[in-house]
């Protein structure tokens, strides 16, 4: 559930053209923002005055957008475009029948897993908007956080650590699929060896001994 207070919310809906026309996108990314992209709703609008908020921030307002897809799996380029070039923080509800996604853009796009609307879950907590928006990377882009021992973490520590998690666990795929595939068993032993140390590693870096 979106937990966001009554003052924020704005409802207002936004033609496409307002974005593709200008926002500059190259032809084939065009192309996509009209296929994919059903409507686009600014559904709440978070600001220090409409939450009572005493300390001051940098981010002068975060606003929600619901985007409407027509297909599931669209470009998500489309919606980092729309982040890029917006000067406020966004937040996306992305919708897609009855499947729900939560998404963000800091440096990256980060999007939750496709949820029902009983799961999506969303609330500001902080006293600032900075403070606000980091709360939501949290909510967000940490959504499947892996590793443990993050206390003294800051945020983007959390993010890169997350990142290199990822990035191992693909490596280790890779690794496994081409050490089942292979037939000599030189190599299948080489590829066996270099798999147990990816998992080390894996291991070293969800347990905070890295």
């Amino acid at each position: 559930m979106i937990e966001f207070p009554s003052a924020t919310v704005v409802g207002r809906r936004l033609p496409k053209e307002a974005f593709y026309k200008h926002l500059p996108l190259t032809k084939p990314l065009k192309d996509k923002f009209v296929s994919d992209v059903e409507r686009i709703v600014v559904e709440n609008s978070l600001t220090k005055s409409n939450l009572n908020l005493n300390d001051d921030a940098e981010i002068n307002e975060i606003m929600l957008l619901s985007i409407t897809l027509k297909k599931q799996e669209f470009d998500g380029k489309v919606v980092e475009a729309i982040a890029r070039q917006n000067q406020h923080k966004l937040i996306f509800l992305l919708i897609y029948e009855n499947s729900y996604q939560l998404a963000l853009y800091h440096s990256k796009l980060y999007r939750t897993s496709w949820m029902q609307k009983d799961q999506v879950s969303l609330r500001p907590q902080g006293f600032s908007l900075d403070e606000i928006w980091n709360c939501f990377i949290e909510q967000i882009a940490l959504f499947a956080e892996q590793a443990e021992n993050i206390r003294t973490l800051s945020i983007e520590e959390r993010l890169a650590l997350q990142e290199k998690i990822q990035k191992l666990e693909k490596q280790i795929q890779k690794t496994e699929t081409a050490a089942w595939k292979e037939q000599q068993p030189k190599k299948q032993f080489a590829l066996y060896t270099k798999l147990r140390e990816y998992q080390k590693q894996l291991e070293e870096l969800k347990h905070g001994q890295a």
